[in-house]
């Protein structure tokens, strides 16, 4: 029986842990007019966030979303609200972790930290809050909001996040005086489900970013470079950031396409980018996201479009062998677990569960659901 938070699934001792990534909205993360695209109905993410509860993988992350991509995809144009979304599932499983993605310039944080309450006892305990600053400036048009510098975004989350701790931890009502917020008589009840804040993630790849996430969070978000022997200094800098014992785990996200062998997964991957794909939307995001991109990832224009098509982030493609390989790799190098996107997270799952789940037992990677412990 679970007894604290610390005992949630997103805790236990698998040496990699697995979370599903961006189905609540349309099209998941990929660009491409594929007929089997991912379909965000509300009964297909129930179906999905079952069989992940049921497999054993330890959480699932919405993308907080607004605006789509555009193209005749239109990935990401259709998108469920992440705290309803949260609600929704936690009430509909039973292990697995769930968080809320929010951009904490768009809501009030006495508001937010209520409805948030609610979520983690509606999952007793396993609501999650991802925290996100915002980037993107037709987003904020649309909220009537002033997108603001880079620096000054996180200077806003900073004191959001800090006036909802406090909602959450605090039994006396208390006053804020600060550059954003000023607040009278403020309070909240109920509590969440442990008496301890709800789990807490950030992701950032900026200096600024970085530190933010270091300093606030319990389990982190980043990229992984593409040479690998980079990743473990990058880690190295997040947990030396962090404050003593908080940081707990450090995940990135990841674009899986696997098959049987490694040429029906690059067939596949040839199909959807190259004979499917939508570059009009690629071209897009090319542009929408530009300054956000890595220099390495803007050298090559073309090959940047194709992998924002493929699903953006750390592309997995080859067998399920590879994979594992790949993930061992990764957890050499320090990184605790990856945050799954697929091109259909409903029918690419059975070969998940059924394929590579057992591959990472094998190499000591997780271990049977029958032996998990929380750590």
């Amino acid at each position: 029986m679970v007894r604290s938070r610390d005992e949630t699934r997103i805790y236990n001792s698998n040496k990699f842990k697995l979370g599903l990534f961006g189905m609540n909205c349309s099209g998941g993360l990929s660009l491409t007019t594929a007929p089997e695209r991912w379909d965000a109905s509300w009964d297909n993410n129930v179906k999905a966030a079952k069989l992940a509860d049921a497999a054993g993988l330890e959480f699932l992350l919405p993308i907080g979303r607004w605006h789509g991509y555009q193209g005749k995809s239109d990935t990401q144009g259709t998108t469920f609200e992440t705290i309803a979304w949260a609600c929704g599932l936690l009430a509909s499983t039973a292990e697995i972790t769930t968080f809320g993605t929010l951009h904490v310039a768009f809501i009030n944080p006495v508001f937010a930290a209520k409805q948030m309450v609610t979520a983690d006892h509606i999952g007793h305990g396993r609501f999650g809050l991802n925290v996100v600053s915002g980037w993107n400036p037709i987003e904020f048009g649309m909220m009537g909001v002033a997108l603001g510098d880079h620096d000054g975004r996180y200077g806003y989350a900073a004191e959001w996040l800090d006036i909802v701790n406090r909602i959450w931890l605090e039994n006396a009502p208390f006053d804020y005086d600060g550059q954003h917020y000023t607040l009278k008589a403020v309070h909240g009840k109920p509590k969440p489900w442990w008496g301890s804040r709800p789990i807490l993630v950030s992701a950032g790849n900026s200096e600024t970013g970085r530190e933010f996430a270091a300093r606030n969070a319990d389990c982190l978000f980043t990229t992984v470079p593409p040479q690998h022997d980079d990743l473990q200094a990058k880690l190295k800098f997040f947990r030396d950031a962090a404050p003593p014992g908080q940081l707990r785990n450090i995940f990135a996200s990841c674009h899986l396409m696997v098959r049987r062998t490694r040429k029906e997964a690059e067939d596949y991957h040839h199909y959807i980018v190259h004979e499917k794909g939508d570059w009009e939307a690629a071209e897009y995001a090319f542009k929408l996201r530009g300054s956000r991109l890595n220099s390495w990832l803007k050298a090559d224009e073309d090959k940047l479009k194709a992998r924002l098509i493929s699903g953006a982030g750390f592309p997995c493609v080859g067998s399920y062998d590879d994979a594992v390989e790949t993930f061992k790799r990764l957890s050499i190098a320090g990184l605790d677990g990856l945050a799954l996107g697929m091109i259909n997270y409903v029918d690419d799952f059975p070969g998940i569960r059924d394929e590579l789940l057992p591959r990472m037992e094998r190499a000591g990677l997780r271990q049977p659901q029958c032996q998990i412990a929380a750590v």
